[in-house]
């Protein structure tokens, strides 16, 4: 059995893709963020001289929002909506409406996003700018689910607001152009106006990975995977935390649950491939490094030499040598070359292989 590979941090090179990062939260997603400044639902038609008396009483100089569903015929939705306000990546306010109408007193001026879920109807958002303090109607239109068996997900992740996802896009560019200080600030930026926003606590992952930064990156890591348990990247890099860290037999169980959540990532195939390995179960260890050398496509060469690492725990010593003896010849100028040779030899001398 060969010595370690070379131990070179695992990075996902996939989590640099702000597309992946961003696309979710073009969308509605998970709920993290814990109820911000006043909020008063009154949800009732009854209720329409109390919020009068009560607009006067209690709003002084906030900005209202008084909301009302329709359905696309321009009826009113009837089922109870849940109804939530966001500033700046922040919920400022959560109501379940009723007849199709809900209000809302906010804490300040400014912009704000508003997102309705409804058994039955496709989730719904609209930007709103409250620049002065008065009641602002808004009407939002809810499109009904073609398929009626088709069951929303009512949980959400907290949405990414455009100052929140800049920092963050910056901030993966700036990880992306190795200038890790200037990620770091721009990631606090991020956290600043969306605080436990999985994907920001998934970047500030990354980035501690790229500082081998281990016990922070589980924990940063750690805490996404609470906060989205369907989040597959967030998973993949908690485990590759556990392997640069040695601990492996911690890796394996994220790393198998970010490959039931997606199946095509090669890296996470090589990590845990790597952690198999290190754990001793080698047959495992075999099947997750071919699965990550088929899907690199050549982007990783090193996965070759895990391969014949595997193949020589197995006993399967002619197809290592072979594997060792495509990686020499494919390769010749890669730093593991000398070490695909030294293992070569050594089949040699051990008898496990004939002399070529």
């Amino acid at each position: 059995m060969f010595g370690n590979t070379r131990s070179a941090a695992f990075v996902p090179l996939a989590s640099f893709s702000s597309t992946a990062v961003y696309s979710s939260a073009e969308h509605m997603v998970r709920l993290v963020s814990s109820a911000v400044g006043c909020v008063l639902a009154l949800v009732s038609a009854g209720y329409c001289q109390d919020r009068v008396a009560e607009e006067g009483g209690l709003r002084g100089s906030r900005p209202a929002v008084s909301l009302t569903l329709k359905d696309s015929s321009g009826a009113l939705i009837e089922a109870p909506a849940t109804v939530r306000i966001y500033h700046s990546g922040v919920m400022s306010g959560q109501s379940t409406s009723s007849k199709g109408r809900a209000y809302f007193i906010l804490g300040g001026l400014g912009d704000y996003t508003i997102t309705v879920e409804a058994s039955g109807y496709k989730p719904a958002q609209k930007e709103i700018s409250l620049p002065v303090a008065v009641t602002d109607e808004e009407e939002i239109v809810l499109q009904r689910v073609s398929d009626p068996n088709v069951i929303l997900d009512a949980s959400v992740r907290p949405l990414l607001a455009p100052k929140a996802k800049e920092a963050l896009e910056k901030g993966l560019q700036a990880i992306r152009d190795d200038k890790l200080d200037k990620a770091e600030k721009y990631l606090e930026n991020a956290a600043s106006l969306a605080p436990n926003h999985p994907d920001v606590l998934y970047a500030q992952g990354v980035l501690c990975l790229k500082r081998r930064q281990w016990a922070r990156a589980q924990e940063v890591l750690e805490k996404a995977t609470q906060i989205d348990p369907k989040d597959a990247r967030a998973f993949s890099a908690l485990g590759m935390t556990f392997v640069n860290a040695g601990n492996y037999d911690q890796a394996i169980a994220p790393l198998q649950q970010s490959l039931r959540l997606n199946s095509k990532e090669w890296e996470t195939h090589w990590a845990l491939a790597k952690a198999f390995y290190h754990h001793e179960q080698y047959d495992e260890a075999l099947r997750e490094s071919q699965e990550a050398l088929a899907g690199s496509r050549g982007k990783a060469p090193e996965i070759e030499l895990l391969l014949a690492q595997s193949l020589t725990a197995v006993g399967r010593y002619e197809e290592a040598a072979e594997t060792l003896r495509a990686f020499v010849k494919k390769h010749p100028n890669d730093s593991g070359a000398a070490t695909a040779q030294r293992w070569l030899e050594k089949l040699t001398t051990d008898g496990k292989i004939s002399k070529n």
